[in-house]
């Protein structure tokens, strides 16, 4: 027993490290392995002080996780993986009238979507993989899902957190309230030392995902740093209790499915379709669905394709939805050339499924022909998707290197298999620097921690 176990057993944490377990945890849902020291499932926030506290004053990484559905190896690490799924998992209270629910971050998605629908109530992201994906993970990088047009991204839901520093000081973030304490003081002296960079080249479309959202540091926000740890991968922070906003469910949805030649097409028509305001806006291709049924899966009638648009548009009036239904179908400017529209919710359920299926079998290829590890959802705004798409499958097609997947999305990506040098030099040429922010376009945090780090995929760690 080395020193690292020992230590966690003497603090009551039951550490896992049969290599049974650890090679369960040598992957997510990307193509990485990597194999952790040990195993932890904390039964509340002291454990997870306390497995903290052991890790800094070791030197071990700590990798906190959720379902381990990152497709770009965050939720795995060499040191101490602390699983929150297994007991970390409740729902703490909802407030029907504040629309509010209190959780702690290894709480599933749709486990929280049952509960709020008691109260006419839903939390608006919703993730392909929402079925196991939990609100911590969905923290860590500010997901989205089909319908962050009606509802906004995890960000943007998120009332409060709980937890604390990379450097061990505690925290209660209120989104909207400005923190104190020598953390909150470093990151806002931060924020103000760059306040041209920050305003110029952040929060330039919905979805930024490369690196921190500074643009939370800037005093005309308020200097929001529960909304800043959000999407911060599990670098800054540990989050044990977060409090997020629910909304009401329309009382009418309508989905529209929209067929195209080919997924850059599809892509090209993004920017008319929110013309028609709709509540959801995501595409694939055929390989999605071919995916789907190799595996023995089944989907719906679809127009004619290759590739889709699936829309939907919301509200409270049944005719008027339904005109802007009718609207969206026959727009000219959208190009397509086919459609189709479903006013069965049951129908439309089981079309929204082909994406939350298909994905997730589309994560595994046939063990001879698994794809490279490349890239994973490069942040660029919306006129640049059928161009990075065409560039990333032809460069796939000419190295050999199988696409998993190509998926546009209305928020703010495109899902391409390749972030290549030549793909980001033909998009930069098209359409500017606009479409791109590097990582490591601002100088390192100046918040410095006593341990070293591994990103995680669920809302926390250290920073770095």
């Amino acid at each position: 027993m080395d020193e690292l176990e020992t230590q966690l057993a003497a603090a009551g944490l039951e550490p896992r490290v049969d290599s049974l377990t650890r090679s369960l945890y040598t992957s997510d849902a990307s193509l990485y392995r990597v194999e952790p020291r040990a195993v932890v499932f904390p039964r509340d926030a002291a454990q997870v002080r306390a497995a903290y506290d052991i890790a800094r004053d070791l030197g071990v990484p700590l990798t906190t996780r959720g379902a381990g559905t990152s497709i770009a190896g965050n939720s795995i690490g060499a040191g101490v993986v602390l699983d929150f799924s297994r007991h970390l998992n409740k729902i703490v209270s909802i407030d029907p009238e504040a629309q509010t629910a209190v959780v702690q971050p290894g709480v599933v998605q749709n486990d929280l979507q049952v509960a709020a629908a008691k109260h006419g109530l839903r939390f608006g992201p919703d993730p392909s993989t929402s079925s196991r994906c939990t609100i911590g993970g969905m923290l860590g990088n500010n997901a989205c899902g089909s319908r962050t047009l009606g509802y906004g991204r995890t960000v943007d839901n998120v009332a409060g957190l709980r937890g604390f520093w990379g450097t061990g000081e505690d925290f209660e973030l209120t989104s909207g309230v400005r923190a104190t304490g020598p953390v909150p003081e470093a990151l806002t002296t931060l924020g103000g030392q760059h306040l041209e960079l920050i305003r110029t080249s952040f929060a330039r479309f919905g979805r930024q995902v490369s690196g921190y959202a500074m643009e939370h540091l800037l005093p005309e926000r308020n200097i929001d740093l529960a909304r800043f740890v959000v999407g911060s991968e599990g670098t800054l922070a540990v989050i044990t209790e977060a409090t997020v906003k629910l909304v009401r469910d329309p009382a009418v949805r309508v989905m529209v499915v929209l067929g195209y030649p080919d997924i850059a097409a599809a892509g090209d028509a993004s920017p008319a379709v929110l013309t028609h305001r709709p509540t959801a806006c995501e595409g694939f291709d055929e390989r999605l669905l071919d995916v789907l049924h190799s595996r023995g899966g089944s989907s719906p009638p679809l127009p004619t394709g290759p590739a889709w648009l699936f829309t939907e548009v919301s509200g409270e009036d049944a005719d008027e939805v339904f005109g802007r239904a009718q609207s969206l179908a026959a727009d000219p400017s959208l190009r397509a050339h086919s459609s189709r529209i479903v006013t069965d919710n049951g129908q439309a359920a089981l079309l929204w499924r082909i994406r939350a299926d298909g994905a997730g079998l589309a994560g595994r290829s046939p063990p001879a022909n698994q794809p490279g590890p490349v890239g994973k959802t490069p942040p660029c705004h919306r006129t640049a998707w059928a161009t990075i798409c065409a560039i990333s499958r032809s460069w796939c097609r000419g190295t050999g290197c199988p696409v998993r997947r190509t998926v546009t999305s209305a928020t703010a990506a495109c899902t391409c298999g390749s972030t290549s040098p030549s793909m980001r030099r033909a998009a930069l040429a098209r359409y500017g620097p606009s479409w791109w922010t590097p990582r490591n376009s601002l100088p390192p945090m100046a918040v410095r921690c006593p341990a070293s780090t591994v990103t995680d995929g669920h809302a926390v760690s250290f920073c770095r």
